[in-house]
C-alpha cells in the first residue's frame, strides 16, 4: 500500500528475535513507506537522527497520553494544518515495559510532538493477553489511524482490506489452539481462550497502543 505518510517502527530487539509472525513486521511488509529499525536507545541512531535532523520532515511520535495532539478529537482541517501532508510516524513495537524503556532513554524521540486516538473498537489479537479490551495491537493501530488520517485529506489509500492478513493469522492460529486432533497442535496448550475482559492486569505485553 502506498500512503503519504511514512511509518517507522522502532522494534525493540526481544520483539525482533522472537516475533517473527508479529503485527510490526506485519505491518511494515504492507506498506511501502514504512522501515524497521530495531534497538532500545535511539538517540544516536544514525537513520533515526537523519529523519528527524531533516527539516522538510514533519516527526510525531504515536504515543497515548492527555497532552497529545487527538486525531480523534480533531476536525479534517486540523489535523492536516498539524501533521502537513507527509508526515513521518514513529511507533514503539514492543511490550508496555519495553516502549516505556525505549521512551525513556531515547532523548531524541521525547522531543517529538506526540499523537494519539480514541480507541472505541476491541481487538481482533485474541490469542494474545493484554491488559485491556480496547488495547490495539501495532497493526490494528495503524489502522486506525490511517482512516484518522484519510478524515484529514492526508491519506486517501483504501484501509478496507488492510487487516486481513492479520486476521487469517488469528483464523488460523485459533484453529490449531482449538484442534486437539491437528498434527500441529502443542499438548502443553490448554485449548482455550480466555476472554479478554478477565485478563489479569499486566505490563507486559506484545502490543504497545492502548485508549
Amino acid at each position: 500500500m502506498q500512503t503519504n505518510t511514512h511509518f517507522i517502527i522502532l522494534m525493540h530487539p526481544m520483539e525482533y528475535k522472537k516475533e517473527k509472525n508479529g503485527t510490526g513486521h506485519m505491518t511494515q511488509l504492507q506498506l511501502q513507506n514504512s522501515e524497521i529499525i530495531v534497538g532500545v536507545d535511539f538517540t544516536h541512531n544514525h537513520r533515526v537522527n537523519e529523519i528527524l535532523n531533516n527539516e522538510k520532515n514533519g516527526s510525531f511520535l504515536l504515543y497515548p497520553g492527555k497532552d497529545n495532539f487527538n486525531l480523534s478529537k480533531s476536525k479534517g482541517a486540523e489535523i492536516s494544518s498539524f501533521m502537513g501532508n507527509h508526515p513521518y510516524i514513529f511507533l514503539l513495537d514492543g511490550t508496555w515495559f519495553c516502549a516505556r524503556k525505549m521512551l525513556k532513554l531515547s532523548k531524541n524521540l521525547q522531543k517529538l510532538k506526540r499523537v494519539s486516538f480514541d480507541n472505541h473498537i476491541k481487538s481482533k489479537f485474541i490469542i494474545k493477553q493484554q491488559p485491556e479490551s480496547l488495547c490495539l495491537s501495532t497493526i490494528e493501530s495503524v489502522y486506525t489511524v490511517l482512516n484518522l488520517l484519510k478524515e484529514g485529506n492526508i491519506e486517501q489509500c483504501e484501509t478496507k482490506d488492510f487487516l486481513i492478513p492479520f486476521e487469517k493469522m488469528i483464523e488460523y492460529q485459533l484453529e490449531y489452539i482449538l484442534n486437539p486432533n491437528s498434527k500441529n497442535y502443542r499438548s502443553a496448550g490448554t485449548g482455550e481462550i480466555t476472554s479478554k475482559d478477565k485478563y489479569k492486569k499486566s505490563t507486559e505485553r506484545n502490543i504497545i497502543f492502548e485508549p
